[in-house]
């Protein structure tokens, strides 16, 4: 992934959009196609969220969206531990990086859920 922008609402989405250029190059076997449809439910889950939580009717609504997000962060992280990127090293490097972005959502989310409560 490129340099991390500092708007999270953008983060997430381009989190989203990397895991879709991942996916189109992954093998078609029965798991992955499985595991492909979470990955890219769980990473755009990730993103809208975010969008809801800054558009939040209230507070509490606000919480829940954020919980959401770091929900579908760790969603994310399962599924791209579990898909097959097969031997090829940049495969691996790229499914890396997108578990590596996952994780720092993830206590991105975590820092925000605190600081609400």
């Amino acid at each position: 992934m490129a340099e991390k922008p500092r708007d999270l609402q953008e983060r997430t989405a381009q989190f989203a959009e990397a895991v879709r250029m991942l996916v189109r190059s992954l093998r078609r076997t029965l798991s992955n196609i499985e595991d492909v449809k979470q990955l890219v439910r769980s990473s755009g889950s990730v993103a809208a969220n975010c969008i809801e939580a800054n558009e939040a009717l209230g507070e509490k609504d606000r919480l829940m969206r954020f919980r959401i997000c770091r929900k579908e962060a760790k969603e994310s992280q399962l599924w791209l531990r579990l898909i097959y990127a097969g031997k090829a090293i940049e495969m691996s490097d790229a499914k890396a990086a997108l578990w590596q972005e996952a994780h720092e959502l993830k206590v991105i989310m975590t820092a925000i859920i605190k600081k609400l409560e």
